[in-house]
């Protein structure tokens, strides 16, 4: 792994106050995380109090989703144009997002492209079902969300995405893929990569996350090919995620 490692911090539907939000991220913000590029993503409604409470600090601030429409009749939903200059990244794909939502391939593509052209960076989450697993098909599932995503677009945008393997079985169970199935899965996502677009080298971020815990970081995070977390519940934690921040391989 020769790119700077990365931990984003996805807190869901959680700080139940803004106090609490404001809280967390000051406390985030005044940690030294060296060699670490790190990333908090709290709901909609605290984005502007976090943006002020980590200013000036070395953590950068992420969105948990958005539309790929600039403005419009689109009820609920917030766009790239709203997010620019006040986001640094955007999660977009995630499973929560595909199951609940039913957001397909094609809605995913679309955000990442709104994404690049508002200058941020998609952090793309990709993972297969339990099911998916058990038969065998994980890395053809998760190519061909990749390919969905990916495909066809020129080697700068491919390079400026981030990629988050979280196999959707191990996301708020406490069940978190082994180290040596992260590793396989991060070396297959970059091939896949390659292929998608040829000439990208092998720096585009891989992240693993799905029940990442201070336990099993610094197993997950030492392999070669994992260049990072996407941490969920261990997020809301200052302690934990300070802890899995710091047991990254530098």
């Amino acid at each position: 792994m020769t790119q700077r490692p990365l931990i984003a911090g996805n807190w869901k539907m959680n700080t139940s106050s803004r106090e609490e939000a404001v809280a967390l991220a000051g406390a985030i913000a005044a940690v030294d995380f060296d060699g670490v590029d790190v990333v908090v993503c709290p709901p909609f409604p605290w984005l502007l109090a976090v943006r002020d409470a980590i200013a000036e600090s070395q953590v950068a601030l992420g969105a948990q989703n958005c539309w790929y429409m600039p403005n419009g009749a689109v009820t609920g939903e917030v766009s790239t144009k709203m997010l620019s200059g006040l986001c640094e990244y955007v999660i977009l794909g995630h499973s929560e997002r595909r199951r609940l939502f039913e957001e397909s391939d094609a809605i995913v593509r679309e955000k990442i492209g709104a994404v690049l052209r508002a200058a941020m960076t998609p952090i793309l989450c990709v993972g297969e079902t339990l099911e998916i697993r058990e038969r065998g098909d994980a890395v053809e599932h998760v190519t061909s969300q990749l390919v969905a995503a990916l495909g066809g677009r020129p080697p700068t945008e491919v390079e400026a995405c981030v990629v988050a393997y979280e196999p959707v079985w191990a996301i708020g169970t406490g069940i978190a893929a082994s180290a040596s199935d992260a590793e396989s899965m991060a070396v297959s996502i970059r091939e896949s990569i390659v292929e998608i677009s040829a000439g990208v080298p092998h720096n585009v971020r891989v992240l693993y996350g799905g029940s990442v815990t201070p336990t099993n970081s610094a197993e997950i995070l030492s392999q070669p090919h994992v260049g990072g977390a996407l941490v969920g519940g261990a997020s809301l934690d200052l302690d934990a995620f300070v802890t899995i921040a710091r047991s990254v391989r530098i």
